[in-house]
């Protein structure tokens, strides 16, 4: 978003996919107001199959990073 560090596709996926109001947006981002919050969600449905598009390959790196460098955090299950 212009004038911002948050994009048009965070503000999505925290109100499409984490089911968050644009009031919890806002609070988890108190430089935003409520009406670049819901002119985000404006553009985003507007440009969906775009955006949408993008996510999933965002997710598709993420995940391939995650299969070349897996986590060094082990989580002990109480055996010391």
């Amino acid at each position: 978003m212009r004038g911002t560090r948050i994009r048009v596709i965070d503000i999505a996926i925290e109100y499409d996919r984490l089911g968050y109001s644009p009031d919890d947006i806002a609070n988890g981002h108190p430089g935003l107001t409520l009406e670049q919050i819901h002119d985000a969600l404006s553009y985003y449905y507007e440009n969906q199959k775009e955006l949408d598009a993008e996510i999933r390959e965002r997710l598709k790196r993420i995940e391939r990073v995650r299969s070349l460098y897996p986590s060094l955090l082990k989580i002990s299950h109480g055996e010391d």
